[in-house]
């Protein structure tokens, strides 16, 4: 558990009822002031600004055990005894100065809430699919950012950045075959060059010339892809949780297995055997909201694109070349515990970009965007304000 800074607070009488007792209403209001004067004190009041959410109370568990009244100094300390990735707990615990008797105890469950609100995404005709778009804000000077999502997410897998990075027009769109884009059936509908030409169709559409891009894991890919074949389109690259050498035999043969189970049972059956190895440890004990998300998101790949993802995966070519002559400004990120794409994997990777930035961020698996949100960020704000 986190702990923030002690406050301590007068109570009034007008804090109190008729009776001359603190009641729950004004509890409630004072525990308000105590959690925004331990932010003043420690992260500081704008946490949520800075993050694009907002905290919404859905739980509030109160135990009294001694009475309070006017003059009464409290001393209230704030512990965060959950923190997930859409959510937190909170427990205080309320004690009077004067004997140090425990007054009340409370629970406060909140749920942060995007403060951009509902979003209908944007319909882009790429070829022979159509793909689902977020877009949000405007280009404020900075390089715009395309983020592109991996197997087996969708662009919901961005929501914490979409609402954090604010000084920046963020793009997301759902490849072909997965989330609310089309999924055409036939085999070669599928291929890095079809994913890269539907984001050059995105970007057609935003009238946007050049962007950052942002790839994780199969995202990183398809990045590799768009320097390869759109490279005046890129002004600067991030890379998450992904690698460029290109499967050994083992794993072309256990793609092609996966892809047979999708076939054959679904995308429930594809994910029990990927889940094991997606994310940290420590998500998957503390962020049971996570695990949800990963198969709410799997459960959106349409059979065949979840099959012509996996073919796509199995036959990419070996992408060091490419990132060899990569001229433009370049962060590399990775989970600490990302068990697909691991760090000295990564490091490597970054190595081979002149320049390149290379970031670890801890407590995260193969989804560190998700699994670490503020973290990841954080980190992605960083580089994005040094390019300009």
């Amino acid at each position: 558990m986190i702990s923030l800074p002690t406050v301590e607070l007068t109570v009034y009488p007008y804090d109190c009822d008729a009776f001359g007792h603190l009641n729950q209403a004004a509890l409630l209001t004072l525990l308000e002031r105590a959690r925004w004067d331990a932010l003043a004190r420690g992260p500081g009041m704008d946490l949520f600004d800075r993050n694009g959410v907002w905290p919404a109370a859905r739980k509030t568990v109160i135990e009294y055990k001694a009475g309070v009244y006017p003059r009464d100094v409290l001393r209230i300390e704030t512990l965060v005894a959950h923190r997930g990735t859409t959510s937190m707990t909170l427990r205080h615990v309320v004690r009077r100065v004067s004997d140090g008797v425990v007054a009340a105890e409370a629970e406060v469950v909140f749920v942060c809430v995007d403060r951009l609100g509902s979003h209908q995404p944007m319909r882009v005709p790429a070829g022979d699919a159509e793909l689902a778009v977020d877009v949000r804000g405007e280009e404020k000077g900075g390089a715009p950012v395309l983020f592109v999502h991996g197997f087996p997410f969708d662009r919901t897998m961005w929501r914490p950045q979409l609402a954090a990075l604010t000084h920046w027009k963020r793009i997301a769109p759902d490849l072909r075959g997965v989330g609310a884009s089309t999924a055409p059936t036939e085999a070669d509908s599928y291929s890095l060059a079809r994913y890269a030409d539907d984001l050059v169709a995105v970007l057609d559409a935003l009238r946007v010339d050049s962007t950052a891009v942002c790839g994780l894991s199969l995202g990183g890919y398809v990045v590799f892809e768009l320097l390869r074949r759109h490279p005046e389109r890129v002004r600067a690259v991030i890379l998450i949780d992904t690698r460029a050498d290109p499967d050994t035999a083992e794993g072309r043969r256990r793609r092609d297995e996966l892809a047979s189970v999708v076939a054959r049972d679904g995308t429930d059956a594809m994910l029990e055997r990927l889940l094991p190895t997606l994310l940290a440890p420590t998500t998957a004990a503390a962020q049971p909201e996570v695990v949800e998300q990963v198969r709410e998101m799997a459960r959106r790949w349409s059979v065949p694109g979840a099959v012509g993802a996996l073919h796509t995966l199995r036959d990419r070519p070996d992408s060091t070349e490419t990132l060899r002559r990569v001229r433009v400004p370049a962060l590399v990120l990775v989970g600490s515990d990302d068990a697909i794409s691991p760090p000295p994997v990564a490091e490597a990777m970054a190595q081979l970009v002149p320049g390149a930035q290379f970031r670890v961020v801890p407590a995260a698996g193969h989804l560190a965007p998700l699994e670490q949100p503020l973290a990841t960020s954080r980190l992605l704000a960083d580089f994005l304000n040094g390019i300009g």
